[in-house]
């Protein structure tokens, strides 16, 4: 089961809550993160949100993916596993 979604091309100004709340319409968000960089802590540009299902996950997806967010056109899918 997968219920993580890796989400693309975010603008820089989209924190933690933003992203949380831009996807909590699609249900219960039970992590919201955007990674940044690590020494000068501004964010990469992209980020992770975690449901409590794959409903939700891909209700996200179809609603999200592709939609405009402050300007930006943002890509989201169902994340893959980290390789090693």
């Amino acid at each position: 089961m997968n219920n993580k979604l890796f989400i693309g091309s975010l603008p820089w100004a989209v924190d933690d809550a933003a992203l949380g709340n831009l996807f909590a319409e699609f249900g219960e968000v039970i992590s919201a993160r955007v990674i940044t960089d690590r020494e000068s802590g501004r964010s990469r540009g992209f980020g992770f949100v975690e449901y409590n299902n794959e409903a939700s996950g891909q209700a996200a997806i179809d609603a999200m993916n592709g939609k405009e967010v402050e300007g930006r056109a943002i890509s989201v899918d169902f994340a893959r596993p980290q390789q090693d």
